[in-house]
């Protein structure tokens, strides 16, 4: 009988000893370190790479959002503004609830191909961008078209940045030529040179375009 309590004991004071040194290794030391190490050699990535304008947080390059009047249009939705380049289409959601970039749910439309309801909200997207920036439907590029397989891109392609350029310089007040330039300037290459395609980000668009508004 003593032998079994003794027997019993140590195999709890062991187990209790492990989980003392595991909590201690995997609960504080490594975290520690881990947080350390990105802190110190990935500052910006470690902490969402946040973007900062006018002294505050505005967003994180790394997730796009939208950029909105304070009014809703006759299907309930927010008005884009005007005055800003918009992102491209969401399908972040929950159910049946759109989030539009409001970060919720990450994620595609799952639609297929072939499926009516994709090609209909095509057509529709195709009409709604070439009216609210006064050109013809097929000058409609097809990021602007479709939603990213995130539902939270940050960046739109320069095709279309270019084809927002005019109706924000006419609603800054700004000379369309400038706002062309900022447009040129945002746009990042391909990756080392061979991978993906040029982009342009949003989020730092429309903060320069701020700025030149305000010059």
């Amino acid at each position: 009988m003593n032998n079994s309590v003794s027997s019993t004991f140590r195999v709890v004071g062991a187990g209790l000893r492990a989980l003392l040194v595991l909590t201690l290794v995997c609960g504080v030391i490594y975290p520690l370190v881990v947080t350390g190490v990105a802190q110190a050699a990935f500052h910006d990535k470690a902490n969402g790479s946040e973007v900062k304008a006018d002294g505050r947080s505005v967003g994180s390059e790394r997730l796009g959002q939208r950029y909105d009047l304070d009014k809703k249009g006759k299907d309930g939705n927010p008005l884009p503004d005007p005055k800003f380049f918009q992102p491209r289409a969401s399908a972040a959601g929950a159910n049946t609830e759109n989030t539009q970039y409001k970060i919720v749910v990450s994620g595609a439309s799952n639609l297929a191909a072939d499926s009516k309801v994709l090609l209909t909200s095509v057509e529709q997207r195709r009409a709604d961008v070439a009216a609210f920036n006064g050109v013809s439907p097929s000058s409609v590029p097809v990021d602007a078209l479709t939603a990213s397989a995130s539902g939270l891109d940050p960046d739109i392609s320069p095709e279309y940045a270019r084809l927002q350029a005019e109706r924000v310089a006419k609603a800054n007040g700004l000379p369309a030529a400038a706002v062309r330039k900022l447009v040129e300037d945002h746009t990042d290459g391909r990756v080392l040179g061979f991978m993906g395609n040029e982009r342009v980000n949003v989020l730092k668009l429309n903060i320069a375009l701020r700025e030149l508004a305000k010059s």
